[in-house]
């Protein structure tokens, strides 16, 4: 199948569509098959917040999918190797610690569990949903280790810890059923960025190595062409909402209780726009260049589609405007210029940052599934 713009891809056929269901289940049978020993979870499922009939077997046991406990990283240099410019990668920074997940290895574990800058995280990654989130993973003075179930809630991952074994939600980073139904965890910023993009604004940042102690075939998409924005999710309860196509890509924000999303197709035809959530003033910016991991069966030749950033567009009191400006961003206020991370790199407010919003890159369906109420920028 031949590469073409986002904007311009060919609806996917029916015998395509249905053999990509197939690799699917077939992939997440062999996953299952492949893992030794993975019992069952002690999970109490007398609290549930949500009908337990809505959460299915995806295929693997309990850690079929592993979850990667001890990540090993490299310099953003010494990746080079092996991790082309326009991939993917989870990028975070939590006080000055910059790390970069590639999806070619998060798309075979889903998490990792990490300490970045101090702070205990989880970095999570759904392919069935597109949705890379971080998490604060300290819950009431301790940390939870996170495993994945093996089910699914909305086609979206269902995390579990393995100190209560309680059932968590990827996309909305709550426990939906067991002891601990009803918490959440705190959401830290990051983007989905291209690998280039990481290692030009953090140069002394670190990269999830490929050495994870598991045997698998990192940089293969075992999910091959499943981002087509009309093909259906894969074991989604009931239909997806209709108001956009369902594996359409948004971004979506939850800002005081507002949902809302911004359509790919807008971000991409005016790669800057100004918003207010919940009064809260956004920018949003878009930025070509990055590939997507759910395209080609090799990330490396799937089609580019670029890559967001969220932010409040004030510094110092200051409200900016910013325009796009060659492979960046320019304030209209003072021209300096921004990267993709919210990163003044040229003009009088050189050095300075944006706040960074917590916002998600995912499939319109999963946002809407865990958001009915969300409203939506431009429209249906």
């Amino acid at each position: 199948m031949a590469r073409v713009p986002y904007l311009e891809r060919d609806p996917v056929s029916p015998e395509l569509r249905t053999s990509g269901m197939l690799a699917i289940v077939t992939l997440l049978l062999l996953l299952g098959a492949t893992v030794a020993g993975a019992g069952p979870l002690r999970t109490d499922f007398t609290k549930a917040l949500v009908p337990l009939e809505e959460i299915v077997p995806g295929g693997p046991p309990p850690d079929g999918i592993p979850a990667i406990d001890r990540p090993v990283f490299v310099a953003a240099g010494a990746a080079d190797a092996w991790l082309p410019p326009a991939e993917p990668v989870v990028a975070v920074e939590v006080n000055g610690d910059a790390r970069a997940y590639p999806l070619r290895v998060m798309i075979w574990h889903e998490i990792v569990n990490d300490t970045v800058g101090g702070k205990a995280v989880a970095v999570t990654y759904c392919p069935l949903c597109n949705s890379g989130l971080v998490f604060d993973r300290q819950v009431d003075g301790r940390a939870l280790d996170f495993g994945t179930s093996g089910m699914l809630f909305k086609s979206d991952l269902v995390m579990y810890d393995r100190q209560t074994h309680s059932l968590w939600a990827q996309m909305e980073g709550r426990a939906i059923v067991g002891e601990l139904a009803g918490v959440r965890l705190a959401m830290i910023p990051a983007n989905t960025i291209a690998y280039a993009d990481f290692k030009a604004a953090y140069p002394g940042g670190k990269v999830l190595s490929q050495e994870t102690g598991f045997s698998r075939r990192y940089g293969l998409n075992p999910y091959g062409y499943y981002d087509q924005p009309n093909l259906d999710p894969f074991l989604l309860k009931g239909a997806p909402d209709r108001r956009r196509p369902p594996k359409e890509r948004v971004v979506g924000v939850l800002l005081g209780g507002a949902p809302r999303a911004y359509p790919w197709p807008a971000l991409v035809k005016q790669r800057v726009i100004h918003d207010a959530v919940s009064v809260e003033p956004l920018v949003i910016f878009y930025q070509p260049g990055a590939r997507s991991a759910l395209d080609e069966p090799r990330m490396e030749q799937s089609r580019s589609i670029g890559a967001t950033g969220v932010f409040n567009p004030t510094v110092a009191g200051r409200s900016l405007t910013f325009e796009p400006a060659g492979d960046g961003f320019r304030d209209r206020e003072t021209g300096s210029v921004w990267n993709l991370l919210g990163h003044a790199v040229k003009g009088p407010l050189a050095g300075q940052r944006l706040r960074a919003v917590p916002h998600v890159d995912a499939f319109w369906f999963a946002w809407a599934a865990f958001h009915p109420s969300t409203s939506v920028y431009g429209g249906p």
